[in-house]
């Protein structure tokens, strides 16, 4: 796990969106397109701040939708844990696994709305041809030994460069090689405040009590006014044993998600689920050990969930997609007791593993990756319990870590029936595609209903605060050097040159553009 304090930059190498591809959502097969880069390393705070604009990582490859282009607009969408009541049906699935588990009992029938992901293909199904391409076309040793030598050379101009001393200590050779000697392609964060809800349910009162509840509510005050003192607890004890009483000033508040999730099962119970956070890395010897039964999992999933042939569901794909991570585990001080950095979250049921959620845990939200399960176990809802349980994962990291306290789903489609479930683990928020600003989903809905695309703001005076203002302080790797873009691009007579290095700014925005290093061949 890196040191806080020795972090090197992240390298990205930027690839200008040119063509149209298959849509994985509406099967239109010209109709998506994205901007892509490769992210050959990449610190938590970057993507942190790359995800608060709009994109989103596949593997290694970190891609943003056109958004008034692409066929299905993709919005990123976010929960917010602290506030998250489990609706009705959320709490049905919750009960159901807790019977599974106690008693062995199977329920008839799933939840409509899952799994978290539809499939690892939608979200970047026409890029899959230009990263296999990289693939092939880069010369990945030559950019390590070039950015080895760059580094060694800023070393040794250490003392006569006094401005350059912060970029040296965040830039280590040996890190940078085993980075980019892996055999893949070599070719600051404004939290905004969120408006209040607008018209709709306020998750901040009980939700309406039954009947049966009220006509005992009415007997305990009748009873009060008779007796205030051994009348009404005989009541209480008529009600549940005493053991179950919660305090009486409680009596009324619903079971909090955790109650839901964490409630006690029998000595005798028929089965013992255990939920294990493991980090993403072939050095991690939990993660080595259950390697092979986590890809199992996942080609049972991908060919009876997805019909995925079996050459499409290999240990390379299920290895580049799943396994590998741009992101660099970091520890801080302050951080969660499990560091940032990519996870797989593993349900073991029984010893043998059913499911595994793919995670990220960032300096202020837990991202939602992909999620995998065994088909046999389709009527516990695996999908819709392994987003409660992030959610509430997401609640415990906020304990200790405060500025953690976001769940990112992914990406919401409204004009994908499949996709539109997201919204219903409220509250959540969709991010604005032009000025990204967090607008909550009830305001959302309505303009998202006349038009795919919507700009959230209604401001309309509003702008990208984030936006690249000077394109000249960002950061280049270009023949074995770093320097920023005002002298590389005196270097340069290819106009096209400018104009996508100028988009690739206008993309990651100003903060990301000065901290990443961007690779140019």
């Amino acid at each position: 796990m890196a040191s806080w304090a020795t972090l090197s930059p992240s390298i990205v190498e930027y690839f200008e969106g040119e063509d149209f591809y298959r849509c994985g959502y509406c099967k239109n097969e010209s109709g998506s397109r994205s901007n892509g880069m490769w992210a050959h390393s990449m610190t938590v705070q970057d993507y942190q701040d790359l995800i608060d604009r709009g994109w989103r990582r596949s593997g290694k490859y970190v891609y943003k939708p056109v958004m008034n282009q692409t066929c299905c607009p993709q919005y990123t969408i976010r929960c917010r844990p602290l506030q998250f009541q489990p609706s009705k049906s959320h709490k049905k699935v919750l009960k159901k696994m807790l019977k599974f588990l106690a008693k062995g009992e199977i329920s008839k029938g799933n939840c409509k709305d899952e799994p978290m992901e539809p499939t690892m293909e939608d979200a970047v199904a026409g890029d899959f041809a230009l990263i296999n391409k990289l693939d092939i076309q880069c010369d990945l040793k030559t950019l390590s030994d070039d950015l080895k030598e760059s580094l060694e050379s800023e070393e040794k101009k250490k003392a006569k460069s006094p401005k350059k001393e912060e970029w040296n200590e965040l830039t280590q050779s040996q890190d940078m090689e085993e980075k980019l000697g892996s055999g893949e392609p070599s070719h600051s964060v404004k939290v905004h405040t969120v408006p209040q809800p607008g018209k709709g349910a306020d998750l901040s009162k009980p939700p309406c009590r039954k009947a049966k509840e009220i006509r005992k509510e009415r007997k305990r005050l009748k009873l009060m006014q008779q007796n205030p003192g051994g009348e009404l607890e005989s009541f209480q004890a008529q009600c549940q044993p005493s053991s179950l009483l919660p305090p009486k000033a409680k009596s009324n508040q619903p079971k909090s998600l955790e109650d839901l999730i964490f409630e006690s099962l029998p000595e005798n119970a028929s089965h013992k689920l255990e939920v294990r956070l493991v980090p993403v890395s072939f050095e991690d010897p939990e993660f080595k050990s259950s390697f092979s039964q986590s890809f199992s999992l996942y080609v049972k999933y991908q060919m009876a969930i997805h019909q995925d042939p079996p050459d499409e569901c290999g240990k390379t794909e299920f290895t580049r997609f799943l396994c590998s991570s741009p992101l660099e585990a970091e520890n801080p001080p302050n951080g969660p007791d499990c560091g940032y950095g990519s996870f797989h979250q593993q349900y073991w049921l029984d010893g043998k593993i059913i499911a595994v959620g793919v995670i990220d845990i960032l300096p202020y939200c837990v991202s939602s990756v992909y999620l995998y399960y065994d088909p046999d176990y389709s009527f516990l809802s695996l999908g819709v319990y392994s987003a409660l349980r992030e959610i509430a994962f997401t609640r415990q990291l906020h304990e200790n870590t405060p500025q953690l306290s976001y769940y990112y789903m992914g990406f919401y489609i409204h004009s994908c029936p499949k996709m539109k479930y997201k919204g219903q683990y409220r509250p959540s928020d969709l991010l604005c595609p032009e000025t990204y600003v967090w607008v909550p989903i009830e305001q959302c809905l309505p303009s998202l209903e006349n038009s795919k695309y919507c700009r959230f703001n209604q401001d309309p005076e509003a702008v990208d605060e984030g936006r690249s203002k000077k394109p000249d302080r960002l950061q280049v790797f270009y023949k074995k050097t770093i320097m920023p873009y005002g002298v590389y691009k005196r270097q340069q007579r290819d106009p096209s040159e400018e104009a996508a290095v100028l988009q690739y700014a206008s993309l990651v925005g100003q903060a990301c553009s000065e901290r990443m290093l961007l690779f140019r061949s």
